[in-house]
């Protein structure tokens, strides 16, 4: 069921060890964002309905090809009643065994404040919203598994305010006051997206928590920095949970999964706090690699290639293998160039189950 990631571990041998792989015991965890995110309510639900748009069906291929036990997507609108996460669901099953289990909470992006969050003196927008987005639920996450997820004891952790993380760096006008006000900063929750704390069920009995999520990009404000100090914090949070500072500590194992917006070696942002989680001795970087043995997981065109997209697994886990597999390219519209159906390219990691 697996073609291409089959080559990919083909050109990984060298890297990873693959002397004590069961296959019949391994679980592979994934994580994409899709970029299937369209501009208004309704309209992604209504393209996957169609069956007929070229991006869908690349996403579509993209996902046959990874067959993920436990599949986090970034990058996919949500709805009340999940209609949209549903069909693209019924979708897959048409070619992979089915995910039998979603999941999917209300994401801060387009939750409007009431607020003027950026400062720009206006009401309203976008980016006047908990996480930018022009409506409810606009680039939100969705996890998609085949083991049970343990619904009772997930923790969804996008409530908590940016000011009430532990260590929080917060953004301030030049004269030190709150940035862009003070009742502004007090109601900024931290998650762009969102952060999860997911148990699944593994075959064992034990449960292995995904901690699933989405940061914002660390562009597209002033001076204040205000998006990269939120996106260094968002990576942080992880960190701090895992040293008690939010509560209940994730029970071993656990893996990180999702979008962190930002590369350790290069580009725009605070790339000291990607760097210092994939240094943090709990948890293990299994570096994936594509089929010519590059370890970048999106290109953006003009910025060039960068890593942003993780799969972490707690030490207490033994990774079997890892790679990314790029999406094809789709006919671009109005004579343009063709283009990727998402910039980014899958990230999976296998590993032994215990």
């Amino acid at each position: 069921m697996r073609p291409l990631a089959s080559l990919l571990l083909a050109a990984l041998l060298p890297l990873i060890n693959l002397a004590e792989a069961d296959p019949a015991k391994t679980l592979r965890i994934a994580s994409f964002n899709t970029e299937l995110s369209r501009k208004g309510p309704g309209l992604l639900l209504r393209d996957l309905q169609r069956g007929k748009d070229p991006q869908i069906a690349a996403i579509l291929q993209t996902l046959t090809e990874a067959d993920a036990d436990v599949l986090v997507l970034q990058g996919i609108d949500w709805d009340y009643e999940g209609r949209s996460l549903a069909e693209l669901r019924n979708l897959l099953a048409k070619r992979i065994p089915s995910y039998g289990h979603i999941y999917a909470a209300r994401p801060n992006t387009g939750m409007q404040t009431g607020h003027d969050m950026d400062g720009d003196g206006r009401l309203g927008t976008a980016r006047d919203a908990q996480g930018y987005g022009r409506f409810t639920g606009q680039d939100g996450m969705a996890i998609l598994s085949r083991l049970p997820i343990l619904r009772d004891d997930v923790r969804d952790l996008s409530a908590l305010l940016w000011q009430d993380l532990p260590g929080a760096t917060l953004p301030t006008h030049p004269d030190g006051t709150p940035f862009p006000s003070r009742d502004a900063l007090a109601a900024q929750r931290l998650s762009t997206t969102g952060h999860w704390v997911v148990p699944v069920l593994l075959p064992s009995g034990e449960p292995l928590s995904v901690l699933a999520f989405q940061a914002t990009p660390p562009l597209f404000d002033g001076p204040e920095d205000r998006n990269g100090l939120r996106n260094q914090d968002e990576i942080r949070l992880w960190q701090v949970l895992l040293d008690g500072g939010l509560g209940p500590t994730p029970a071993d194992p656990w893996v990180i999964v999702g979008g962190a917006n930002l590369d350790p070696d290069k580009g725009a942002g605070r790339r000291a706090a990607i760097a210092d989680l994939l240094r943090d001795p709990r948890l293990q970087d299994p570096r994936p690699r594509d089929s010519a043995g590059h370890t970048d997981t999106v290109n953006w065109g003009t910025s060039g290639p960068m890593r942003v997209d993780y799969v972490l697994p707690s030490q207490a886990l033994q990774v079997v293998a890892s790679g990314l597999i790029w999406p094809a390219n789709i006919p671009a519209k109005d004579g343009d160039a063709d283009r990727p159906a998402s910039r980014h390219a899958l990230v999976w990691t296998d590993l032994q189950i215990p």
